[in-house]
């Protein structure tokens, strides 16, 4: 994917850092990548976004998941589906933009996860330029107090 596609309306898919998505599966151990494709997929076990609504489907049979959702209109649903299946007893870690005045930020991560913003911007899918958005990475971990 070339950067003017990237930082076009055109996609709202941004592949995940390498160094990024290791240094967080050696504290997690992902099992499933929750919202992938071919090229961006980080575990052995991914929802493939061509052929899976992940959406619909079960994560929480996974013990430790990784998501780094499209970012299009749809996230605020990415963001309250990993909220519930982190509580059914899964832990879910999510790549997210730092969009801190958002419904879906204050309905489901304020208060209820674990934030970790990212000092300066990421460089998705080893482009050269960085995003034009900050970014933050949300944990849901099971059984959080609402």
């Amino acid at each position: 994917m070339n950067n003017e596609l990237m930082f076009s309306s055109k996609t709202d898919l941004w592949a995940t850092p390498q160094w990024l998505y290791d240094e967080l599966h050696k504290e997690f151990n992902f099992q499933l990548d929750a919202a992938c494709n071919r090229e961006n997929c980080k575990c052995y076990r991914g929802l493939f976004i061509e052929k899976f609504d992940g959406l619909q489907e079960d994560w929480y049979r996974e013990r430790s998941i990784w998501l780094n959702p499209p970012y299009g209109r749809q996230i605020g649903k990415w963001v309250k589906k990993a909220y519930v299946e982190s509580q059914k007893g899964c832990t879910v870690v999510c790549l997210l933009p730092a969009r801190t005045d958002t419904k879906w930020f204050h309905d489901y991560i304020y208060n209820k996860a674990e934030i970790r913003f990212i000092k300066g911007r990421l460089k998705f899918g080893g482009h050269e330029n960085a995003a034009p958005f900050p970014s933050m990475i949300v944990i849901f971990r099971p059984k959080q107090a609402a």
